[in-house]
């Protein structure tokens, strides 16, 4: 008989060392340590509640529990391949320690239903934490913003020059990304946090266990309704990463900009030293490396993303071992996000602006085009002839070397004979900046007014998610 397994009893040959390497995991989910903690505590309650253990029994449960917890924080306890994963690792050491009643303690649940609570449970601490994490971020890009709401800065289509902005606008523009990666999540954290402990392998359980106290216990908003559906679903996991994919795909955009601002062609900002690295062989070197490395991970996030769909795509109802391997991504993606957005909140302050550089770019590139056609429709022309108009009156700026504010009023006339004196405001970049003074506009009013209603909504979040 083969009986160092909890399930050897159905088994006549002991399991292969090659093949006790292979199935294990607890190389990455003894991570879920406190959480299964946690839920095994909710449970033994409950079980103590509807007369299935004594009070002596779930005494001992507890503080044996409590116990190994505090061992493992210690670093001095012996996880074991053999015993697959930190649910029978946990389970084992306490029968070791108290006996009988540790072994009690896995009546009415199943380890399907035990490692769907744990990450679960992970997953809802993750979420609340990145959340916080995110509205230091947004704060900190609320206060560089409200700083440069009147910095001017080419704004681009293409990689083109398109109108000049605010470089608090274009920071705006990254806070609203972030403000819906952070709504994401907090919705998120609501189909999260529901318990499937009690739905065991996939059929419930013939105890008379009641679910609402293991969920009451453990701060669920509700029981699952469908067994089979509650110990296979990964749902809520897979969209975790889906969220967080989209997260590093914004912060990875942030980063491209902040490379390319860097460069010797733009230089538009300078880094703070201490985020950049340089040359083994060229002294001169100031390597924006943080900056790419957040664009680099998010490779890894999306990469992840698709390993989970993938892994459960083609899943039959119920649990399937496949699952097990939803710990490597899921951990992984929750580590890559995490570092790399304490990482960009820590270094966007050391960030200088050339607010000089900037305002110079913005003079090359015809940026005000656009608000001389406007002018020209202002004037009673047919958008269609004025975009005609001034596309013409842009060619020969081109091939004379001149910018639109250096033409004579003779010259604009000689395109249009409808344009007046009253165009010279409006071929400045200040002028153009002005222009845009209306909700989500460029002006540095209409900023400004942005970044207040910006933090009054972060004000009006700091209750946590809903």
């Amino acid at each position: 008989m083969v009986t160092s397994k909890p399930w050897g009893g159905r088994f006549s040959e002991p399991t292969s060392e090659l093949v006790e390497q292979f199935t294990q995991s607890i190389d990455c989910d003894y991570r879920l340590y406190k959480y299964d903690i946690q839920g095994s505590i909710a449970h033994a309650r409950m079980l103590t509640h509807v007369g299935i253990l004594t009070a002596q029994e779930c005494d001992s449960i507890i503080n044996g529990l409590l116990s190994i917890e505090q061992d493992i924080e210690n670093g001095v306890f012996e996880w074991s391949h053999k015993l697959e994963d930190v649910h029978m690792n946990i389970e084992a050491e306490l029968t070791k320690r108290i006996g009988d009643a540790g072994k009690k303690l896995h009546t009415g649940r199943s380890r399907n239903d035990q490692v769907a609570t744990d990450m679960r449970l992970f997953l809802r601490d993750t979420v609340d934490a990145l959340v916080e994490l995110l509205h230091a971020l947004q704060t900190t890009l609320l206060d560089i913003a409200d700083r440069e709401a009147g910095t001017l800065l080419p704004g681009l289509t293409h990689l083109q020059v398109a109108q000049p902005v605010t470089l608090g606008h274009h920071i705006m523009a990254w806070f609203e990304m972030l403000a819906r990666d952070r709504k994401r999540f907090s919705e998120a954290r609501r189909r999260i946090n529901i318990s499937p402990l009690g739905s065991a392998a996939l059929a419930g359980t013939s105890f008379p266990i009641d679910r609402s106290i293991t969920a009451k216990g453990l701060g669920f908003d509700a029981v699952s309704e469908n067994s089979l559906d509650a110990v296979s679903d990964r749902d809520f996991a897979i969209e975790f990463c889906a969220h967080a994919a989209l997260l590093a795909v914004h912060l990875s955009r942030i980063a491209e900009e902040l490379i390319l601002w860097s460069s010797a062609q733009y230089r538009f900002v300078e880094i703070g030293d201490a985020f950049c690295t340089g040359s083994s062989i060229m002294p001169q070197k100031k390597n924006p490396d943080v900056a790419e490395l957040i664009r680099g991970k998010s490779g890894k996030v999306i990469g992840n993303l698709v390993n989970m769909l993938v892994l459960v795509k083609a899943q039959p109802l119920a649990y399937n071992r496949d699952n097990q391997e939803d710990k490597i991504p899921l951990f992984s993606t929750v580590e890559t996000v995490t570092e790399c957005v304490r990482v960009l909140n820590a270094m966007l302050p050391t960030i200088k602006v050339n607010r000089s550089v900037m305002r110079d770019a913005t003079e090359v590139g015809f940026s005000t085009a656009t608000d001389l056609a406007e002018y020209l429709v202002g004037k009673g022309v047919p958008f269609r002839d004025a975009h005609e108009i001034v596309g013409k009156t842009v060619r020969f700026c081109v091939d004379n070397q001149l910018r639109l504010d250096q033409l004579s009023l003779a010259q604009l006339q000689g395109f249009s004979p409808v344009i007046e004196k009253d165009v010279t405001p409006v071929l400045t970049v200040d002028g153009s900046i002005r222009a845009r003074n209306h909700v989500g506009g460029t002006s540095p009013e209409q900023v400004k007014a942005a970044i207040a209603r910006a933090r009054n909504r972060l004000v009006s979040e700091d209750g946590g998610p809903e």
